[in-house]
């Protein structure tokens, strides 16, 4: 079975560089609702099987224009849920670098727990369940390979891809994943299989922007210097960077 790991589109809560987490209302922006759109053109040739999501709006936004494009009704699984992260959630992440966890969470995944939340390690064993599950239930109906989407956030889709690429969680901060992406495992009865990983199509103008933000943002921004992801799965300096780059640059 191959499953396609969507992130929801560009959030309101991207857009102002908060820590989303489980907040109500978190919408997408106009950039998010185009990219929604845009995915399901993407997909449009392919033979979806099933559409799974995380509970949240923004997810539930994203697969709108897809589930219609195919007539399928999503399904929501609560252990596809953004990670809780408890005391840090709505909070700016430029304030959350001032955090002592901050590095916990960059080096040791692990063993990062977030006050009043939850672990990492917790949000991997349920969304590597949640993933296989559903993997198994559509081989067990069809009795072939068939591909599927489960649509989630930065953190969950990054947990899933380490585990299918049998990486250690403390280094899941390696991998980047856009609003938006698409990434590909095909499992199979021995091994699971990354055939794409952050796919925003053909557009690569993130990687020129990005370069001259993370310059400009260390000449220019005091504080701690940050050049990986972040909780939520926003990419480090350029989470600094400005509402209107952020929306221009489709990445955040």
């Amino acid at each position: 079975m191959t499953v396609i790991l969507l992130r929801h589109g560009v959030s309101t809560s991207n857009t102002a560089r908060t820590l989303a987490g489980r907040s109500t209302g978190v919408e997408l922006t106009e950039r998010g609702e185009e990219q929604a759109r845009a995915v399901a053109e993407r997909l449009a040739g392919l033979p979806i099987e099933r559409i799974v999501h995380s509970p949240l709006l923004r997810c539930q936004r994203t697969v709108a224009p897809l589930a219609e494009k195919f007539g399928l009704e999503p399904v929501f699984d609560d252990r596809l849920l953004e990670v809780d992260y408890g005391e840090w959630t709505g909070r700016p992440i430029a304030e959350l670098l001032e955090e002592p966890l901050w590095k916990v969470v960059q080096r040791h995944a692990s063993g990062a727990v977030f006050p009043g939340g939850e672990g990492l390690a917790q949000v991997q064993a349920r969304a590597v369940a949640a993933i296989r599950e559903h993997d198994h239930a559509l081989t067990t109906q069809h009795g072939r390979d068939a591909l599927w989407v489960a649509c989630t956030h930065g953190d969950v889709i990054k947990s899933v891809l380490a585990d299918a690429l049998g990486i250690h969680l403390d280094g899941f901060q390696r991998i980047l994943v856009e609003p938006a992406s698409l990434s590909v495992v095909r499992y199979t009865p021995t091994a699971p299989y990354v055939w794409r990983l952050n796919d925003t199509g053909a557009d690569l103008s993130a990687l020129a922007a990005s370069g001259g933000q993370q310059q400009a943002s260390s000449s220019s921004t005091p504080g701690p210097e940050v050049s990986g992801p972040v909780p939520g799965g926003e990419l480090g300096n350029s989470a600094s960077a400005d509402n209107g780059n952020a929306e221009r640059r489709d990445s955040l």
